[in-house]
């Protein structure tokens, strides 16, 4: 009998809150006695009848119960292990080393294309797939690599920037993973027509003549018979290659396309192209400041640009972007570091240089959440005296 109470499914129970459906082992009388016709209450007549026998307590088998009982407990659930979060600076690296491969297939396809091999969607496939996997894991350390800019290697840059920038965006609409895929392929390859534009003028310093701005528009129809050869580039891809330099008007090239002929992704593609030429150092102009940049899109709204997605966008990328300089309050320089999970005004600032003392300081982290500084205005690189990118 001992070695029955030991049990672990057994329950010592008052018969005055049995219910159908308990299992009845044994009865209690001064300790367990088994009974012969052990098994589950059919009828409430059976627990009557253990009551008018004076009998309080039975031993009820739990796990022969039945289960609207609600004597089993719920089955526990597996505890979620959690990935313990990789360091900024190891995430730092990998986005580097994304960036690299990324130029270098960028550079590999157009080197081909302009001797007129067909382009190989699979790789773009596996590095679009990695840029999704950066912007979810740390989409903080990419947006600082992807921030540093070299006035000779736009194209490679611009164009790894168009599509992390649609990821990014993509992501902050909720837009489903394999559509972040896609326009990720088609943001790598946006602009690659240009690959048959020629160099003098593509790189012209100065400000272009309507003939030279003709010529250059041509890089779109050279485009569209670059994708006729392409095979595997779905439709979206297609359409980001095709669509940004479209209008909402209808005066954009190379279709003409107006309204509700531009597809979401062909909208957000618009916006993003202007952005991050706008941001970049060309050898016609300097940078301008991301504040700068916003402004710009503001302006070429509604005819040019959608103006609920252009304020979208402003709010995806911040008012000071991941990757930006700023000008905190107390004269100091510094990198917008980290802005995931805090509001716009207040991210973590890594500092370099005070334009007060006009020389480098001392490199600081600076938790805007936790200072009593605050920023005071976007900074554009070509302004200050000094290179920022060392301190990436």
């Amino acid at each position: 009998m001992a070695d029955s109470v030991e049990s672990k499914a057994l329950v010592k129970f008052p018969v005055s809150k049995l219910t159908v459906g308990m299992f009845v082992t044994a009865i209690d009388r001064q300790g367990l006695v088994k009974i012969s016709n052990a098994g589950q209450i059919r009828h409430r007549d059976a627990i009557a009848k253990l009551a008018k026998n004076g009998i309080k307590h039975v031993w009820i088998d739990v796990d022969r119960s039945a289960d609207h009982c609600g004597l089993k407990r719920a089955p526990s659930p597996k505890p979620v292990v959690k990935k313990p979060q990789q360091s900024r600076e190891k995430s730092q690296k990998q986005a580097k080393k994304l960036i690299v491969e990324a130029k270098d297939l960028v550079k590999k396809v157009l080197s081909e294309t302009f001797e007129g091999k067909a382009i190989e969607v699979a790789p773009f496939g596996a590095l679009a797939d990695n840029m999704i996997e950066s912007a979810l894991l740390d989409a903080d350390a990419m947006k600082c690599v992807s921030a540093l800019r070299t006035k000779d290697a736009y194209l490679l840059e611009h164009s790894i920037n168009v599509a992390f920038l649609l990821v990014t965006f993509g992501k902050y609409l909720k837009l489903e993973k394999d559509t972040l895929r896609q326009m990720a392929i088609g943001g790598m390859l946006h602009d690659i027509g240009k690959i048959k534009v020629d160099d003098k003028v593509l790189n012209k310093p100065g400000r272009l003549t309507p003939e030279e701005f003709e010529h250059i528009k041509l890089h779109q129809t050279f485009a569209i018979d670059i994708m006729k050869e392409t095979k595997g580039l779905s439709s979206i891809s297609k359409d980001v290659c095709l669509m940004h330099h479209e209008k909402l008007d209808g005066n954009g090239y190379p279709n003409g396309l107006k309204g509700d002929e531009l597809p979401l992704h062909g909208r957000m593609s618009c916006i993003v192209d202007i952005f991050d030429a706008l941001t970049a150092t060309r050898c016609y102009k300097e940078a301008m400041s991301p504040a700068a940049a916003f402004k710009v899109l503001l302006s070429l709204t509604p005819f040019h640009l959608d103006q609920a997605l252009v304020y979208d966008f402003i709010r995806c990328v911040g008012v000071y972007p991941v990757g930006s300089l700023v000008e905190l309050s107390d004269g100091r320089i510094g990198i917008v570091w980290q802005a995931s999970n805090r509001d716009a005004l207040h991210p973590i600032l890594k500092c370099f240089y005070s334009i007060r003392h006009k020389r480098y300081t001392e490199v600081a982290m600076v938790d805007l959440l936790k200072s009593d500084l605050h920023i005071e205005r976007g900074v554009s690189p070509s302004s200050l005296d000094v290179d920022p990118s060392p301190f990436y």
